[in-house]
């Protein structure tokens, strides 16, 4: 019987050392994930509503957008994927529901953040939180939905109140979502190693993620061995695929715009983009079907069924 995507990340987190995860926004973004040799990665709700509404994530993207693109994405590879659940659109019953669609989905984890609606994105201005006793009782809502559904799904539990109250209330906060069984927890926007260094001995036996902005968040970027060190398992990153796409894009639309095509060494070629796409898996499997009327062209894997 084929491991679970929850169980897939459970052994993952059990494995030893600190283990890299890139945050993707569509499906081609987490093939290119999976082929990079990553063993899971999370979907960044910033990059989403950038990719799919072009607008800022301040929580104008809606839940079935998120679960509709999260489903591509799921469907795209055979890693874990780590859901971003924003603050689980409500109250507890709509975390529960968050959680139990995202089981169905087939994520292999989720993570919940104790923002107030409308939500503001990690390391900007103008987050709140909402009170302590709803923001556990959140937490426990996922691991009732999570039990009721019969699944392993990761719960991650995030807080944003680092920057909305304090770093003492962050350290409350984040022993309470342990004690109330979260299996991984993120506090969001730690502003320096002594921070994430304190964050990491608070419930030593629930593993630690780290939330990296790459280009400018309050977080230090650690390498892996200083995160290791400090006690983190996972770590996020969760703009640099979307970051890098938008300044490739730039170059190419300048390149364009000049008369001029993009050069040759800031392109895959034709090839190598049909095989990252999947044509090339998609025309062996073909093979399988083929009749003796249908005409599989070797040259070019292009399909005639012999029939106009």
């Amino acid at each position: 019987m084929a491991e679970s995507p929850a169980k897939a990340l459970r052994r993952i987190l059990a494995s030893p050392g600190v283990h890299l995860g890139p945050s993707c926004f569509n499906a081609l973004s987490a093939k290119l994930v999976e082929r990079a040799g990553f063993d899971y990665c999370f979907t960044s709700g910033f990059s989403i509503s950038a990719a799919r509404l072009g607008l800022p994530d301040v929580g104008l993207i809606s839940f079935g957008e998120m679960m509709d693109q999260g489903r591509q994405i799921i469907q795209a590879v055979s890693i874990p994927i780590i859901a971003d659940g924003d603050n689980g659109y409500g109250n507890a019953m709509n975390v529960k529901r968050t959680v139990r669609e995202a089981i169905q989905a087939g994520y292999a984890g989720i993570f919940l953040e104790d923002q107030v609606s409308p939500k503001a994105c990690g390391h900007t201005r103008g987050r709140k939180v909402v009170p302590r006793d709803e923001a556990v009782m959140q937490i426990k809502a996922a691991i009732d939905a999570r039990k009721e559904s019969g699944s392993d799904i990761v719960i991650v539990a995030r807080t944003d109140s680092r920057q909305a109250i304090s770093f003492d209330e962050s350290l409350w906060r984040s022993q309470a979502f342990a004690d109330a069984g979260a299996d991984v927890l993120l506090i969001d926007a730690l502003a320096s190693r002594e921070e994430m260094k304190a964050f990491c001995e608070i419930a030593p036996s629930v593993p630690k993620m780290a939330n990296l902005l790459e280009g400018g968040g309050k977080t230090p970027i650690l390498n892996p061995t200083e995160l290791e060190d400090l006690g983190f398992k996972i770590a996020a990153y969760p703009l640099s695929l979307m970051a890098v796409s938008i300044r490739a894009m730039q170059n190419a639309l300048t390149a364009i715009k000049g008369g001029q095509i993009p050069s040759h060494e800031s392109i895959p070629s034709f090839e190598e983009i049909k095989d990252i796409v999947g044509f090339n898996s998609y025309y062996e499997e073909e093979k399988r079907y083929a009749t003796n009327t249908d005409q599989v062209s070797s040259q070019n894997g292009t399909y005639s069924s012999g029939k106009e």
